[in-house]
């Protein structure tokens, strides 16, 4: 996993080797391969497989999991081979660290923000997980479906202080129109977008993926 001192932005739900080389390409410091079949931008292990061949060494490759089983997670490490796991679902902190230790490999976890006291509870996260992502709750219609990628932001605020033990990642509503200013907000150095660089679910935007990126990266924080 690398990190560096400067924004980086995350291009997340990628699924077609035109999207991938033109994240690689602007400058994204990671790319998101979907492993959840109810999204939009899923994709299977051997698609998976293809996509990160794509994906330079200087780039982290992101595995995205919702609550996932050890028998699919074991399999698709094997074949595709990513940098790092993200934990989109409701996985426990002891869960994280189950993960980890059977791949071995670092893990994000994904919190999703809808008040003070889902930034509070981050902290059970920090001591077990690589990177947090501070992500918005998805609408009660449609938690059940999708946990995230829903083009809804939370209230930056909340998180404008925060100072955790690792890493962490702005995710939630973002676009190429208002990322600037969510990094501004928030201090974030790390920025995810899936949904904001779309022209429909699912249909990301070779355009949208660099403008976004050219935003993120002229923004001061």
């Amino acid at each position: 996993m690398t990190v560096s001192p400067d924004i980086q932005v995350k291009i997340c739900g990628l699924s077609t080797v035109e999207t991938v080389k033109a994240a690689v390409t602007a400058g994204a410091s990671y790319v998101g391969l979907m492993f959840y079949d109810k999204s939009p931008r899923h994709v299977n292990v051997t698609e998976a497989a293809d996509l990160r061949a794509l994906v330079p060494a200087d780039v982290n490759a992101v595995a995205v999991l919702v609550n996932a089983e050890n028998d699919f997670i074991n399999e698709m490490v094997a074949r595709v081979k990513p940098d790092i796991l993200q934990l989109h679902g409701q996985e426990s902190p002891a869960r994280v660290a189950e993960i980890k230790a059977l791949t071995g490999l670092p893990v994000m976890k994904v919190l999703g923000i809808g008040d003070a006291a889902d930034v509070a509870a981050s902290g059970t996260y920090e001591k077990v997980a690589d990177l947090l992502m501070f992500d918005a709750k998805p609408p009660k219609s449609m938690a059940a479906a999708l946990p995230g990628g829903n083009a809804v932001s939370f209230d930056w605020s909340l998180i404008a202080h925060i100072n955790p033990e690792c890493p962490w990642m702005l995710a939630g509503g973002l676009t190429p129109d208002n990322v600037a200013e969510a990094i501004r907000q928030t201090g974030a150095k790390i920025v995810d977008v899936s949904s904001g660089v779309e022209d429909t679910p699912g249909k990301k935007n070779v355009a949208l993926i660099r403008a976004f990126i050219d935003a993120a990266k002229s923004a001061v924080r």
